[in-house]
């Protein structure tokens, strides 16, 4: 619990913000914030989301586990062949079947992502 009260610490004071007004911020108390900060207590999930949400990181990075405020999910590239068929059917959805100007950037783009494939 200190590393994460100190990722805590260090997100609050990222934005100068006093423990009593981030416990305003986030439905807890500035003794509550203080324990969190300091490791003697864990914070209810909910609040954990709070700060993340409000903070815009990722809870890998309020638990440690990485360095990265993202997160390590923001790495994930998924393969993007074609041989997946719903990589097609999300391709299809996003063009006009109507718009002859749409149908050549359709048909470029399955062009590139079986290029991309090989």
């Amino acid at each position: 619990m200190k590393e994460i009260g100190k990722r805590l610490k260090v997100l609050r004071e990222s934005v100068f913000t006093t423990q009593a007004k981030m416990g305003e911020i986030l439905g807890s108390t500035q003794s509550g914030i203080n324990r969190y900060e300091h490791g003697l207590s864990a914070p209810p999930v909910e609040l954990f989301i709070a700060y993340a949400d409000y903070f815009d990181v990722s809870l890998d990075y309020i638990f440690g586990r990485t360095q990265k405020p993202q997160g390590k999910l923001y790495e994930y590239k998924p393969k993007t062949t074609m041989d997946n068929p719903q990589m097609r059917q999300f391709i299809e959805m996003c063009f006009d079947p109507e718009s002859p100007v749409s149908g050549k950037m359709k048909e470029t783009l399955l062009e590139m992502m079986i290029q991309g494939g090989e």
